[in-house]
């Protein structure tokens, strides 16, 4: 039977969505037949975890669906072990980019892919806690269905299915490695606010995160659709187009991937960065492989930690740190875009290796572009004012650390890359006893 994972990764308290992503994965299992492994990750402190165990606990036992809900002690236990048995001769130093002690979005989702690989799943699939499904005629609208419907199926034979498709010539035959849909709602990312205080701040801010010398008119229309999904529609009947799929049409609460995808690259472990949970849906799409855009938006909400005067600066300085972070990943985005399919071997598989390669030579890009980035931001919100100064001022104490946290980060994501395949092939072996 069929395996597949819909995991949870949180360390905020959000009772709600497990209970409504267990529905989810109760769905996928009674109208397609698979085994759901409904995989919850949490990093929540105490108190927060104590009420999930009760959630979990609460869930009514449904057929084809088992629970497992780990917390970093149990995480970490698994982890020890996977890293032992890759045979690196630093699993300290693996073991800490997989379960770093700060916030990391790649290294949470690449636990996830780790242990979908122990469970024997074929794919995941990534929900997050400060979202919710739309409802249409009373019912939630599950993306579990247009991702099981699609993921892994052959192009060719999945093609009439669809609404649209635009495959690139000769990809018919290559397996759909990826399924997602965006989100309707508040922004993904806190900049709502300085859009609406200064337009002009916002699109500067905003346009770091793009690649340079892109054409001014497609600049602004990018910068104008940034981080706003699919805005604020609902959902009005399935439509669905087969495609190598942009990372700007799907967002990661929402996204699904194979097996022969995650198996071979992973995600940058960087910490405190926004986005770059977002590198293989890049990848994906510059080799070319097939994906599956649908409509099945989830809602986005911004829960009330992100309000407080605490979670404003982290979330700011993890905006900020992700626009310096881009300086070192549109570099690798231009040699996987330029590479094309040459990125697949001849079994339409990802070559991991050419991809590490873009990696360990971006850690080499000359320091003055992420200075100039740096100086960029510090200038942006100060003429913000007010509780953005602060966030300048955290940024200006930081400097030095922050410009050295970027390049690092990507010497961190290459080093993961050289082992990954190894601890993908150790989780593997080793299995995960069922907890529910």
């Amino acid at each position: 039977m069929r395996r597949v994972c819909l995991t949870l990764p949180t360390h905020r308290a959000c009772t709600g969505t497990i209970s409504a992503i267990a529905e989810e994965a109760g769905y996928g299992a009674r109208e397609f037949g698979v085994e759901v492994h409904l995989l919850i990750l949490d990093s929540s402190p105490a108190p927060v975890l104590a009420e999930h165990r009760k959630a979990v606990a609460a869930l009514v036992a449904q057929p084809g669906v088992t629970v497992h809900h780990l917390d970093e002690d149990e995480q970490r236990a698994f982890l020890s072990e996977v890293t032992a048995r890759s045979g690196a001769s630093r699993p300290d130093r693996l073991l800490e980019l997989m379960l770093p002690s700060r916030v990391s979005y790649g290294a949470c989702t690449n636990r996830a892919f780790l242990i979908a690989q122990a469970l024997g799943c074929t794919s995941v699939h990534r929900r997050d806690s400060d979202s919710r499904y739309q409802h249409a005629d009373g019912e939630p609208v599950f993306p579990l269905h247009q991702e099981l419907t699609y993921l892994g199926q052959r192009a060719d034979d999945v093609r009439k299915s669809a609404t649209r498709s635009k495959l690139p010539p000769g990809s018919g035959d290559r397996r759909v490695a990826v399924a997602g849909g965006s989100f309707v709602g508040e922004m993904s990312v806190d900049v709502a606010e300085i859009r609406d205080l200064d337009p002009d701040t916002y699109g500067e801010l905003v346009g770091l995160s793009l690649p340079e010398g892109s054409p001014a008119i497609w600049r602004d229309h990018l910068i104008d659709a940034s981080f706003r999904g699919a805005g604020n529609g609902t959902f009005d009947g399935d439509h669905a187009t087969l495609a190598p799929i942009s990372p700007m049409r799907v967002d990661m609460c929402n996204v699904a991937l194979d097996h022969e995808v995650y198996r071979r690259v992973p995600l940058p472990p960087a910490t405190d960065t926004i986005g770059t949970d977002y590198f293989l849906l890049h990848l994906t799409h510059d080799a070319r492989l097939p994906g599956l855009q649908h409509n099945r938006h989830i809602v986005n909400f911004h829960t009330e930690e992100r309000r407080t005067d605490a979670g404003f600066l982290a979330y700011q300085v993890r905006f900020a740190k992700f626009l310096l972070a881009k300086a070192y990943l549109n570099a690798v985005y231009a040699r996987t875009t330029a590479a094309g399919d040459a990125l697949l071997d001849a079994k339409g598989r990802i070559r991991a290796s050419a991809v590490a390669g873009f990696v360990r030579d971006s850690v080499d890009l000359d320091r003055t572009d992420v200075a100039r980035r740096l100086d960029v931001i510090d200038r942006a919100y100060r003429r913000l004012g007010g509780r953005y100064t602060t966030v300048a001022d955290t940024l200006a104490d930081r400097r030095s650390r922050l410009l050295d946290e970027a390049r690092d980060d990507m010497a961190d994501f290459a080093h993961l890359m050289d082992h990954w395949e190894a601890l993908t092939g150790a989780s593997a072996e080793a299995g995960l006893a069922v907890t529910r």
